[in-house]
């Protein structure tokens, strides 16, 4: 595995002393009458090396930048927002800022974000990573930058990873709707490869089949616009008039569900219980407040600063990966409890 450049490693391949080092980094080298042919070859060095020189100098002065780059699917989400604020806390208690980007799941802007915080030097990164940049992923593994991916990851790529118990928490899902008398349980999920949609998937039918139930399951495509996803939820309820239950998989595909539901004039839970895939602040204020398979948001934030301060420290063997599978709440509310 390669190893970051350092002002150790060019003095060592160069035997040159690392203040001339410094002096051609810094755009000194003629004020300090070092030769052309010498700073050529420190800078050539650098180049092979596939290191940014506006980086490197900024490394070579300070160390370290004291920023992490937080890379996630959408910085407005209430899931994403909360463990982002929860994250800044953190790192800024260890004196490190933070700088938040969306990548709204595309690869290519994740890619140039990444690259951009190369440039900036940050001192790690924490990333929800979508499918398209396992090469890049790897290309951060060879260079041992220090990162840690959360909510979802590449079971092919030895990385270290912060996630919780998908399949667990949707399973937990459908056995309390089954405990409440509950038997034509819909999943409305988003159509996605990813490991945290894949486990969740993975659950719902695993419990459904382990209660002798037919699954039923809609899938919508993650760049469908609100109304498109309203319209197809409420087609799929007007198909399926058998349906007594639905665990949505996200948050927002809830909040969307619900505005079908209303149109369908179907009441929860009397008509149809409803389960959410993560928790929601309005959640408890709905009337009737939602049942929630609620993240461990501070647990979770806890972790990721942790593991990865620990492989910027050097603390964690390069050898092995940390993987942290955190298990996830029932939060029953009014929605999936059946009228007595």
């Amino acid at each position: 595995m390669n190893k970051k450049i350092s002002m150790d490693d060019i003095a060592r391949d160069l035997n040159i002393s690392k203040s001339t080092i410094s002096f051609i980094i810094n755009g000194k080298a003629k004020e300090m009458r070092i030769s052309d042919k010498l700073a050529t070859r420190v800078l050539d060095y650098v180049k092979e090396k596939n290191y940014n020189r506006n980086a490197l100098a900024q490394s070579l002065r300070t160390g370290k930048s004291k920023i992490i780059g937080l890379i996630v699917e959408d910085i407005a989400d209430a899931f994403f927002s909360s463990v982002a604020r929860l994250i800044e806390e953190r790192a800024y208690k260890k004196g490190y800022k933070i700088i938040y980007c969306s990548t709204e799941d595309n690869p290519k802007k994740t890619i140039e974000l990444i690259n951009m915080f190369k440039g900036r030097n940050v001192d790690g990164f924490i990333i929800t990573a979508p499918k398209g940049i396992e090469t890049e992923v790897e290309l951060l593994v060879a260079q041992n930058h220090p990162f840690v991916l959360f909510d979802r990851y590449f079971p092919e790529i030895e990385t270290d990873y912060v996630i919780i118990d998908n399949l667990a928490g949707a399973k937990m899902a459908v056995e309390h709707l089954v405990a409440e008398g509950f038997r034509q349980i819909a999943f409305i999920t988003l159509a996605s490869d990813q490991t945290q949609m894949a486990e969740r998937l993975k659950g719902y039918n695993e419990a459904i089949k382990a209660a002798g139930f037919k699954p039923q399951v809609l899938e919508i495509k993650f760049t469908s616009k609100p109304e498109k996803v309203v319209q197809q939820v409420s087609a799929f309820l007007l198909k399926n008039k058998d349906v007594d239950a639905v665990l949505f998989a996200t948050n927002y595909l809830a909040l969307q569900g619900f505005e079908a539901i209303n149109r369908q004039n179907l009441r929860i839970p009397d008509d149809l219980a409803v389960v959410a895939f993560d928790d929601h602040a309005f959640f408890k204020v709905f009337n009737p407040p939602i049942t929630a398979v609620s993240q461990p948001m501070k647990n979770l934030s806890e972790n990721l600063i942790d593991v990865l301060f620990k492989r910027m420290s050097g603390g964690e063997d390069t050898g092995s990966s940390v993987h942290k599978v955190l298990p996830p709440e029932l939060i029953v509310r009014k929605s999936s409890v059946k009228s007595k």
